[in-house]
């Protein structure tokens, strides 16, 4: 059983889903009435969503529990358990493939990828912290099985089925990322982002040192469609998303040509 004090001098390959006695940790008879672990990852999700990770604190839990600190450390040992608590917890929001019919895989990566990226974009402290943690809790696992079940349906041999993988959801996570980065600073300006964009076309525009690049970049912009950033978000990651399927199509027609 890994406890805390383990937890804390190997990070990399410690987690709270390893440690039995955490895991299933409940309420005691002498806690306050309605705190419970999932109250305390649902308030530390609402408060990630709208402060960041940077202003979370256990303290500032507790207030917004309206308990002691003390009674927070009763269901975790640190910020890190409440932060990998939270983010399985986010994980449970990505909509996976029914289970009980035949994987389509082109259409069950492009749903399952379509709401990985609205969950990241919705919940930007999880982009953030995603690759700080094992990922081994219930709902990241759910997630993960069913990414290795489109995986193998693609057709892909073994060896090509994990690079496939990785590039589409490194894409997703790297769009993801910049959506949710230009969301917080449009919020952080007081802007929408429209307004952010259109300002920055303006002052594009204004510089002649970058005039010679907008005027390459003109054909692109105007090829790219949408009259708002959002449809313009939607259009790039369907068309990127789109490529990457049809280079694992490509993939599967070379692994089959070798093997025939």
């Amino acid at each position: 059983m890994v406890r805390a004090a383990e937890r804390a001098k190997h990070p990399a390959t410690s987690s709270i889903w390893l440690d039995s006695e955490k895991a299933g940790r409940r309420r005691k008879p002498d806690q306050p009435d309605g705190l419970d672990r999932d109250k305390i990852v649902e308030t530390s999700i609402r408060m990630l969503d709208a402060e960041g990770l940077a202003k979370f604190s256990m303290r500032k839990l507790a207030a917004e529990l309206n308990v002691t600190a003390m009674s927070v450390y009763w269901y975790v040992d640190t910020k890190d358990d409440i932060l990998e608590l939270a983010l399985d917890a986010a994980f449970r929001e990505v909509e996976l493939p029914d289970p009980d019919r035949a994987v389509s895989w082109r259409d069950d990566l492009r749903a399952l990828a379509e709401s990985y990226r609205s969950m990241l974009v919705r919940h930007t402290w999880a982009a953030a912290i995603l690759n700080t943690y094992l990922n081994i809790g219930p709902n990241a696992l759910q997630v993960a099985r069913a990414i290795q079940d489109i995986a193998i349906a693609t057709g892909l041999p073994p060896a090509g089925q994990a690079g496939a993988i990785t590039a589409v959801f490194q894409f997703v996570y790297g769009f993801s990322t910049t959506m949710g980065n230009f969301q917080r600073r449009c919020d952080e300006s007081g802007v929408t982002q429209d307004e952010y964009y259109a300002q920055a076309m303006a002052a594009f525009q204004k510089d002649p040192e970058l005039m010679d690049t907008m005027e390459r970049s003109k054909p692109i912009i105007e090829a790219r469609g949408g009259s708002t950033v959002a449809e313009m978000w939607t259009r790039d990651f369907a068309f990127g998303l789109d490529v990457l399927i049809t280079g694992i199509e490509a993939m599967v027609a070379r692994a089959e040509e070798s093997s025939a």
